[in-house]
């Protein structure tokens, strides 16, 4: 047995007030809010899956060269290091640090890599007629995944650290510094961009042998 969607997408239930009430048709730009709590239900989005995939695919090279070219160097009487998002997470861990260690790599490497995998397979499965079921799924636990990408307190951290160490020793910007901060920024445009709704409502959320009616396979035939 399968639990059966609505045939009506349009109705829909505040999730301030449970009030179910009727979508209206909306142009894009415009938005529709309850008529008894005036919760902002649903705002349609202009090229709302287009743009965001070409945002998306921005982001995941950023996020390779990111995490691939050195982020600080550190110069102190002559000497020279260098030193990635991945290689500041390990050595917090050498140090003794291994929970903020954890932390740093989870929040700064794995998560926002999840959070743009994630995104790129969704609007890559919602680019068909009738996306499939997984892309539902996907799309269910994106928000779980993107709570825990936290690229800009990272960069708030090390910017705080380089004004302590200004004094000691002479700080070497990397690309992959500049690079986090304009992925950063392409994150909350594909935030800003994306609409949820256009996908939930065109997902095909029960296998198509399950929808067909019975065939004359399954039927006894009657003279």
């Amino acid at each position: 047995m399968y639990n059966q969607a609505l045939s009506d997408s349009s109705l829909i239930g505040c999730p301030h007030c449970d009030l179910l009430q009727r979508l209206p048709a909306l142009e894009p730009g415009e938005s529709a809010r309850c008529p008894r709590c005036n919760e902002e239900l649903w705002r349609r989005k202009e090229d709302s899956l287009h743009r965001p995939l070409a945002l998306t695919i921005a982001a995941a090279l950023l996020y390779v060269v990111a995490n691939t070219v050195p982020m600080l160097g550190l110069t102190v009487v002559g000497r020279e290091a260098f030193t990635t998002v991945f290689g500041g997470a390990e050595h917090l861990w050498y140090a003794g640090w291994r929970s903020v260690a954890g932390l740093v790599l989870f929040t700064a490497v794995v998560a926002p890599g999840l959070q743009i995998g994630l995104m790129l397979a969704i609007l890559i499965g919602a680019q068909w007629r009738r996306p499939r079921r997984w892309v539902g799924t996907l799309l269910r636990y994106y928000p779980a995944v993107s709570v825990w990408s936290m690229i800009e307190v990272m960069i708030l951290g090390v910017l705080v650290a380089l004004v302590k160490i200004a004094d000691y020793a002479k700080v070497i910007p990397g690309l992959a510094l500049f690079a986090l901060g304009a992925l950063i920024f392409l994150i909350a445009a594909i935030e800003s961009s994306f609409d949820p709704r256009a996908v939930w409502e065109r997902v095909e959320w029960v296998e198509k042998a399950a929808r067909e009616p019975a065939t004359g396979k399954n039927m006894t035939e009657v003279n």
